[in-house]
């Protein structure tokens, strides 16, 4: 069950963190339009801080699960908190760099998701639990 948890925590978190990436991508071409439906607090700096600690709250305990349940590697965390870090930074990099610091943060973040998942399924030790 652990397990099932685990693999869709990932799935989740992958879907998340990409829908994250495409809103930001798409922002500066809909956002003119966004104060007509009524939907301005998309474009809130606090909603954007909220959402990437959910995510990241999220993919450490589905790391976090198949640490250590199944391969013991740091390295799926690495790329977790450094997307997340880059991703948290992106407005240090300006206007003219902030969506290719958002695709790089959220790149990291799926990558960590997509290890975590090829780790846990790869496990040659826990062949019974899957």
């Amino acid at each position: 069950m652990l397990a099932a948890v685990r693999n869709a925590f990932d799935k989740i978190g992958i879907t998340v963190t990409s829908l994250c990436a495409i809103h930001c991508i798409l922002l500066p071409v809909i956002l003119p339009v966004l104060p007509l439906l009524g939907l301005s607090a998309v474009h809130n700096h606090a909603f954007e801080r909220i959402v990437l600690l959910i995510t990241m709250v999220l993919g450490f305990i589905t790391l976090f699960i198949g640490f250590h349940r199944y391969h013991r590697k740091l390295y799926p965390f690495y790329s977790l908190f450094l997307g997340g870090f880059i991703y948290w930074q992106k407005d240090t990099w300006g206007a003219d760099y902030e969506h290719v610091v958002l695709m790089v943060g959220a790149a990291l973040v799926v990558l960590a998701h997509v290890m975590n998942m090829r780790l846990c399924n790869s496990c040659n030790s826990c062949e019974d639990e899957h």
